[in-house]
């Protein structure tokens, strides 16, 4: 018989890591000691143990107050928020066949546990008491939005429903979680069991760094001697903006748009549209139109009407630039003596050679100069001259892989702030892509809490020891996911569900493509892009062109982007029904939009984890360009004062941004740091979208 939580017999605290204290430097997880065996326990004993903390809150006799009620809901699940950080971690960052299979039953499991808790009418009725007369009880401005946003979550989640409703949420709960962990899984699955060995004669093209890190992977594979393509982001678009063969350049591209697509045990086709059904279900049961109307109502936003508008603004001049440019990739291809149509895996290669031609750049060029350790560095400097804040390299603590690597942050008055993982090389044990988590958030409820953030990247490593190096858009992602670590970091909050990126999702980007700007300012570039094996700076000139370069095939970047925004908003907006075949949906919404045929969506629905592994970006994947508005506008701030660490500016930056986590409603914080709302066009502006006659 298979063990499942109900089934197996607990660990005994002495036996489970998990559910003993830690004795680690600053009670981190002890990662060296935790084994898969040991998570359905300690899952088993988080659910009883928060369980019954919600039935003491619920059933407490004294009447309803703040104390009694919401801080002792953000008291409960402490141990249920310990083990869950610690397993999603190791899903994500560094799986194994034992750790995925034990996802299967805890997904499910975890709706199970939170449905009777989120619907439950008595502790809502205490919930709704408090919200009812919040005016009159005295709280703290952080306390008021705390009570607003438990509401807020507890009569979104169905609490209010009748009990025939809540039966039939908590199935599609239950059901959307096992499905978004399926979908996930298929994506990894896809992933890992493709990649493209690279004979001698296959590297016409090749920079000597991408082959070495080729090298690097396969033997990763247990391929000694061997060079392989994976279908990692990172390795896709190297090997497409540089290799000289056209066929394998087509054999790759494919491969990478067929992710979750191919009719194989790892087709998500039928998730997709199981989910989109349940989603609309879901959205009709607590009373909106569609579920991105329900979505969005809990959102900077607030309507898919808004969201439409934004990137209908932007698609117009982006889909402008890319035709204008998918002409000159054209007669660029025609001057060669090619015979053939400018094709999706031509884009990238045909536009590096151009970007050659016409800024005389190409990324080959600065990559020697971007060694990641320096690129580190560089990405701390600037947390150090903005926040005061210092990154000590620890090596005493246990980590989940060999290659991770931690920091321990101090405060500017020395103290201890937190501690920062830095996870950055692609594994087969990885799920692809980059992002930030936290194995804990930073409180202050009962005595102070120190963060522990971790990135998460997918880079290509050195081979033979050689320093691994970064493309500029591998630069980016690394400053991208500091400034996401950053809002962590630096949270300066009383109550857990208020810490760091606790925010709207549409707010949550903001510090973290904000953060994005210092990575290429001349500034830092000229302090720490040096040459992997000269030490010497980046020249002058190579630092001009680079800057030069930016704007260059931002048509196709933004293009790529907002069809993936639009066809998300779309799958959330039209009738389920609509996208019963999905690959005809993708089809219509792009002829729709006028999708130019050389360009292919960033995300295509079968490997678009953002909206469908879960629902967080889910009718949500504009979030990014809803927050670029914003961080275009917000650099501004800066630029103003004429100085990219203008103390004054970064005080503001730290105090109503970054340290606030979800403590203020996000508009009021940016117009606090900004002294006004948003400028949009700041956005265009930053991606040379903007015709000079259009700011007029």
């Amino acid at each position: 018989m298979t063990e499942t939580l109900a089934t197996l017999p607990l660990s005994t605290a002495q036996e489970n890591p998990l559910l003993r204290p830690w004795q680690t430097p600053f009670e981190t997880p002890p990662f060296d000691e935790i084994r898969p065996e040991h998570f359905l326990p300690a899952f088993e004993q988080a659910f009883a143990d928060h369980a019954a903390e919600v039935a003491a809150i619920t059933h407490d006799p004294a009447a309803p107050d703040f104390a009694n009620t919401i801080t002792a809901l953000e008291r409960s699940g402490r141990l249920l928020n310990k083990v869950s950080a610690v397993f999603y971690d190791l899903v994500s960052a560094h799986s194994n066949p034992a750790i995925l299979e034990i996802d299967k039953e805890v997904s499910p499991r975890m709706a199970r546990h939170w449905n009777p808790i989120l619907m439950n009418a008595v502790l809502f009725g205490r919930i709704a008491m408090l919200h009812e007369n919040r005016k009159t009880l005295g709280l703290t401005g952080e306390q008021l939005r705390l009570l607003e946003r438990t509401y807020t979550r507890f009569h979104r989640a169905g609490a209010g429903l009748d009990e025939a409703a809540k039966v039939r949420m908590a199935e599609i709960n239950e059901r959307l979680a096992h499905l978004g962990t399926s979908f996930s899984h298929h994506l990894l699955g896809d992933e890992q069991e493709w990649f493209m060995e690279l004979g001698e004669g296959d590297l016409a093209g090749l920079p000597g760094s991408f082959v070495a890190s080729a090298r690097a992977a396969a033997e990763e594979r247990g391929m000694a001697g061997k060079a392989i393509v994976t279908l990692s982001r990172s390795a896709v678009e190297t090997f497409l903006k540089t290799s000289a063969r056209r066929d394998l350049r087509e054999k790759v591209f494919r491969a990478f748009a067929a992710r979750g697509d191919n009719g194989n045990a790892n087709d998500n086709n039928a998730t997709i549209v199981e989910i989109l059904a349940l989603r609309e279900e879901t959205a009709k049961i607590l009373g909106f139109p569609t579920y991105a109307a329900y979505r969005l109502e809990d959102s900077m936003a607030k309507t898919p009407d808004a969201v439409r508008s934004l990137l209908e603004r932007v698609w117009k001049p982006a889909r402008a630039r890319a035709l204008a440019d998918r002409d000159e990739l054209q007669a660029l291809i025609a001057q060669e003596g090619g015979n053939f149509a400018l094709a999706p895996w031509d884009w990238r290669y045909y536009a590096e050679k151009l970007r050659q031609a016409k800024a005389n750049f190409d990324d080959s060029a600065i990559k020697p100069y971007l060694v990641l350790d320096h690129m580190v560095e560089a990405a701390f400097d600037c947390a150090t001259r903005l926040f005061g804040i210092t990154f000590t390299e620890r090596k005493d603590i246990p980590v989940w892989h060999p290659d991770v690597r931690i920091w321990e942050v101090k405060g500017r008055d020395g103290r201890h702030k937190a501690l920062f993982y830095g996870d950055y090389f692609a594994r087969p044990s990885k799920r692809s892509g980059a992002w930030m988590t936290s194995l804990r958030d930073q409180q202050k409820l009962d005595g102070a809490v120190a963060p522990l953030i971790i990135n998460v990247c997918n880079f290509a490593k050195g081979a033979d020891g050689a320093p691994a190096l970064l493309s500029p858009d591998d630069a980016r992602t690394l400053f991208h996911e500091l400034g996401h670590g950053l809002h962590g970091m630096l949270s300066d909050v009383t109550y857990p569900s208020l810490s760091g990126t606790s925010v709207f999702t549409d707010f949550v980007e903001l510090p973290s493509q904000l953060y994005e700007h210092w990575q290429e300012r001349p500034e830092v570039l000229q302090r720490f892009a040096r040459h992997y094996q000269t030490g010497e700076p980046l020249p002058d000139d190579l630092l001009k062109r680079f800057l030069a370069a930016r704007k260059f095939n931002q048509g196709f970047a933004t293009v790529e982007f907002v069809s993936s925004a639009l066809i998300d908003l779309e799958f959330h907006t039209q009738p389920a029904s609509a996208s019963r075949d999905v690959r005809a949906f993708e089809q219509a919404e792009l002829e729709k939009i006028g999708m130019p045929a050389e360009i292919v969506l960033r995300h295509r629905p079968t490997q678009f984890g953002h909206i469908f592994s879960g629902d967080h970006y889910a009718s949500g994947y504009y979030s990014y360009m809803w927050s670029e508005v914003m961080d275009a506008d917000a650099f501004g701030a800066f630029e103003e004062a004429g100085d990219i660490f203008d103390p004054a500016t970064a005080k503001r930056l730290h105090d109503d941004i970054y340290s606030s986590g979800g403590s203020r409603d996000p508009e009021e914080a940016y117009i606090a740091f900004r002294g006004r709302e948003p400028e949009p066009d700041a956005l265009l502006r930053r991606r040379g979208l903007l015709e000079e006659s259009e700011a007029a």
